[in-house]
């Protein structure tokens, strides 16, 4: 039996996935968790083959729930399930080390078979996806662009964010015009909205 570690932040869509993925002859979800944190600890309890992980979730995202399984529990194999088909989401899941990649309007089917050719070792990744990624190419933000990106993003001034990241603001200024350079974008609204739509942020 392939046991399946199920991290889903929508409890209807989790059941129903859980449903589904037990209906399978040989998998079995051994545990289901509604957060990131809880996805960890699940892990580290059950030890399951495959976590499957969706990347928004509160209290750490499937990304950084990823990252952690492949430090803490390098058996366990990552396939993540979004509903965010963003180019920016595949890169950061391959470099967390996530071994899949699908969007979760797919064919359970499809899922079922994702989960076996990941556990045989194989990278899966939705073929749509994958050539947008590629059409897009890398992130071009920084970690510390990226970072004072998404603080601007709620409408907080260059004097907050510079507060709440420990900058002066100037500093913050200089990153927010070299993010809106790389965007192409005209304002740190806009960058951050592109930022956001290829899943830089």
């Amino acid at each position: 039996m392939i046991r399946l570690l199920l991290a889903e932040d929508q409890g209807m869509m989790r059941g129903a996935l859980a449903l589904l993925l037990n209906l399978e002859p040989d998998m079995e979800v051994v545990a289901e968790a509604g957060t990131g944190t809880a996805a960890l600890a699940a892990a580290l309890r059950v030890r399951p083959d495959v976590a499957l992980l969706d990347i928004e979730m509160p209290g750490g995202s499937g990304l950084d729930t990823a990252a952690a399984l492949r430090r803490q529990l390098p058996s366990c194999r990552v396939l993540i399930l979004t509903t965010f088909g963003r180019p920016g989401y595949l890169r950061r899941a391959m470099e967390a080390g996530a071994r899949g990649f699908l969007v979760k309007d797919g064919p359970v089917e499809e899922l079922a078979v994702a989960v076996r050719r990941v556990l045989a070792g194989e990278r899966v990744v939705d073929p749509a996806l994958a050539a947008a990624a590629l059409a897009t190419g890398p992130n071009p933000l920084t970690e510390r662009e990226r970072e004072v990106l998404a603080a601007a993003v709620d409408g907080a001034t260059v004097a907050d964010v510079a507060a709440r990241l420990h900058l002066s603001e100037s500093t913050v200024r200089n990153y927010l015009s070299a993010a809106i350079g790389k965007t192409g974008t005209r304002n740190r609204i806009e960058a951050a909205h592109t930022a956001r739509a290829n899943g830089w942020l």
